[in-house]
């Protein structure tokens, strides 16, 4: 799909992944809405890209629905969604002081994986009524997952838990929406330069750089962006989840 003169919808898109996303999208063309509850970074983000900021919580249902209206009212249904929004805060199944929580696990899995398919379906709704392109394509949704689907570390049960999901969902969403011209992939980024990392000491970070077998350094939301754009211009990548990551395989801890 040619992205110029199509609306996108970029979720966490205030900041990191999301926002570099955001401004790639808007380089080339696309009409950007910033979905995020950040309120003092999105609509700063929104601003440099001449797109529009819309507060929105991905997990809420009504927050969401309401975000994808503002946005459509704006620029039109939108022919792109590229989903950033998460959060991973790390708790160990037992730690010292016993359990984690059930409510820490269901609030990562509602923010990760059920914000995700809740923005999927409304995205995906709005897409199949679209006229189809030249090429029949009425969609392209690109969700972010994480090389812990795969590698989850010790204290990452939530968070490795909630991005599986994002994987396993991959497949059979885009079996589903190819009768509507809709393709469906996922990233599963690796150790990246965002404002999590950022808070980080020195030494940390580069302890985290070394783990990366190559290149030896952390990920730039730029190539992410990247990615997230070729999967929207290749018509052929469709129900794939693509690793960016350097090689690295985490270790248990």
């Amino acid at each position: 799909m040619q992205i110029a003169g199509h609306a996108a919808a970029v979720t966490g898109g205030a900041s990191g992944l999301g926002a570099a996303t955001a401004r790639a999208l808007a380089a080339r063309g696309a009409k950007v809405a910033v979905f995020d509850i950040d309120q003092t970074h999105g609509p700063a983000v929104a601003e440099e890209i001449g797109g529009l900021f819309v507060r929105c919580d991905v997990a809420d249902e009504a927050s969401a629905e309401a975000a994808f209206a503002q946005a459509e009212a704006a620029h039109g249904a939108a022919r792109i969604l590229i989903g950033c929004a998460g959060i991973g805060p790390p708790q160990k199944i037992v730690g010292k002081d016993g359990p984690m929580p059930l409510d820490r696990f269901r609030k990562v899995i509602e923010v990760n994986l059920i914000g995700t398919f809740n923005m999927m379906r409304l995205a995906a709704a709005a897409m199949a009524r679209l006229e189809p392109l030249a090429d029949e394509e009425r969609g392209v949704i690109v969700s972010t997952a994480s090389v812990a689907a795969f590698d989850g570390q010790i204290g990452q049960p939530a968070y490795a838990a909630s991005k599986g999901g994002i994987v396993a969902l991959t497949l059979p969403a885009a079996r589903e929406l190819a009768r509507s011209g809709i393709r469906v992939c996922t990233i599963a980024p690796g150790i990246f330069d965002t404002p999590l990392l950022a808070s980080l000491p020195e030494d940390a970070r580069r302890s985290l750089a070394a783990s990366i077998p190559f290149p030896q350094r952390l990920g730039n939301p730029n190539e992410f962006a990247a990615l997230a754009v070729h999967i929207v211009e290749n018509g052929m990548l469709n129900g794939e989840v693509i690793r960016l990551d350097g090689a690295i395989r985490m270790a248990p801890r």
